[in-house]
């Protein structure tokens, strides 16, 4: 007996591009840090990344148990990152992450994300931007943290929100394309 599993991409891509777009409609100074954002990095961002990442390990797929779960995780930890300095019992032994701190925190998840990009090679366009983006939306945000400049960060919000549109339409068209059985959404996948 044969088990179909379902496509958890599309969970780990709408968690992941819609906490992204809210995150940087704050960077583009839309709207003040608040707890619509940060509840939406606990869930949406982080459990349901973490969650699609546990479902692609079930279906032996070790790039997206790698990508969604990291992702799901980095989440989790800039929430607390922002929280923890807050937490009445915490707060004198536990100072908030300077700005070199989190120029480094986001270098590194940059890192990452490039070496992950590596990995969209052999799959689609869609999936490609995504993570293209993505990088170039780490190291601003490095770049952000090292220089304080306000104009540059309303270009890391701008091309956070592009970076985060990329994914929930990677997520949707993997949704639509399987629900109407043909391309209603193109992906662009990579000719083998």
């Amino acid at each position: 007996m044969s088990e179909k599993l379902a496509n958890p991409a599309p969970l780990g891509l709408m968690g992941f591009g819609m906490t992204t777009v809210l995150l940087n409609l704050h960077n583009a100074g839309f709207y003040p840090l608040g707890s619509m954002i940060l509840a939406m990095g606990l869930v949406y961002g982080g459990l349901a990344q973490v969650i699609a990442g546990v479902m692609e390990y079930k279906k032996g797929n070790t790039f997206g148990t790698l990508a969604f779960t990291s992702y799901g995780l980095f989440w989790w930890s800039l929430v607390i990152l922002i929280l923890l300095p807050n937490v009445t019992i915490l707060s004198p032994a536990v100072a908030a992450a300077g700005d070199v701190a989190m120029a480094a925190y986001f270098f590194m998840w940059g890192m990452f994300t490039l070496l992950m990009f590596f990995g969209t090679l052999k799959t689609n366009r869609a999936l490609q931007f995504v993570f293209s983006s993505l990088t170039v939306l780490f190291f601003l945000l490095t770049l952000v943290r090292l220089t304080g400049n306000a104009e540059i960060l309303l270009i890391t919000g701008i091309e956070g929100v592009i970076c985060g549109a990329s994914a929930i339409y990677t997520g949707l068209a993997e949704v639509l394309n399987e629900v109407y059985g043909r391309t209603v959404l193109p992906l662009c996948p990579v000719k083998k």
